[in-house]
């Protein structure tokens, strides 16, 4: 009876946000090829206003419609702008549909103390670990995670070393994607058993140092002769997307 709380209610409206990642662009870049075809694809489903932003590397689109449309409204609309897909967008990049609730609707926050973990590890803990089993609970739209550090594999190549040996930027780039692809081959049947051939493409730091980007009288040039490898942990970005 006495205990004081704050109660912070969903003002916000019935929304669907669309999140697409165009790695390595500057905002403008991606306002052009991306964010324009992708808003005016979205234009047909019948929603009261849509918003985009541009930014590095993403762009975010976002419909609304009335506070009262009830929660099948909803998801009708998700489930249509699902099935819109905008023409012309570059290659690999792929739109995906945010979580089914707001930056308001937050039911329930947690943090992970620990003396022993970095943030990164803390960050691993939560994406890979306790997120998948809150999100089994009952009533639960979506697990956001917010804060710590994302573990990432970063190449720093020196320009110098890499027009000296005269190899080019998409070259580097060509290599190190076809590096962490996975493969199979066909079944063969041998002696009664049945084998799969296949390759393991995992990103890991040693192996990506020894990639051979070009050959030179025999001596082949590897990654480690142009780049620096390694694993950094960088500051997880803001949730700019809806979230519960």
């Amino acid at each position: 009876m006495h205990l004081p709380l704050d109660a912070i209610p969903d003002l916000s409206d019935t929304q669907v946000i669309v999140y697409t990642e165009y790695s390595g662009q500057a905002p403008q870049v991606v306002e052009d090829q991306v964010t324009y075809p992708l808003t005016t694809a979205m234009l047909t489903c019948r929603n009261r206003a849509w918003c985009a932003a541009s930014r590095i590397s993403a762009c975010r689109s976002s419909t609304s419609s009335s506070r009262t449309a009830p929660t099948s409204r909803a998801r009708l609309a998700r489930a249509r702008i699902s099935q819109r897909r905008a023409r012309r967008l570059p290659a690999g990049v792929t739109p995906t549909l945010g979580p089914d609730a707001t930056g308001v609707g937050w039911v329930y926050q947690y943090a992970f103390l620990a003396k022993n973990y970095s943030l990164a590890e803390l960050r691993s803990l939560q994406d890979w670990y306790v997120r998948y089993g809150l999100a089994k609970a009952e009533g639960v739209a979506e697990v956001a995670s917010v804060g710590g550090f994302v573990k990432q594999y970063n190449v720093v190549i020196d320009p110098q070393r890499l027009r000296g040996f005269g190899i080019p930027l998409s070259k580097v780039r060509d290599a190190i994607r076809a590096s962490t692809w996975m493969w199979a081959g066909a079944p063969s049947s041998m002696s009664e058993f049945e084998f799969v051939v296949r390759g393991r493409g995992y990103l890991k730091v040693s192996p990506t140092q020894k990639i051979v980007l070009k050959n030179e009288g025999g001596t082949p040039v590897l990654m480690q002769d142009v780049a620096r490898i390694g694993t950094w942990a960088r500051r997880a970005p803001r949730p700019d997307r809806a979230q519960r």
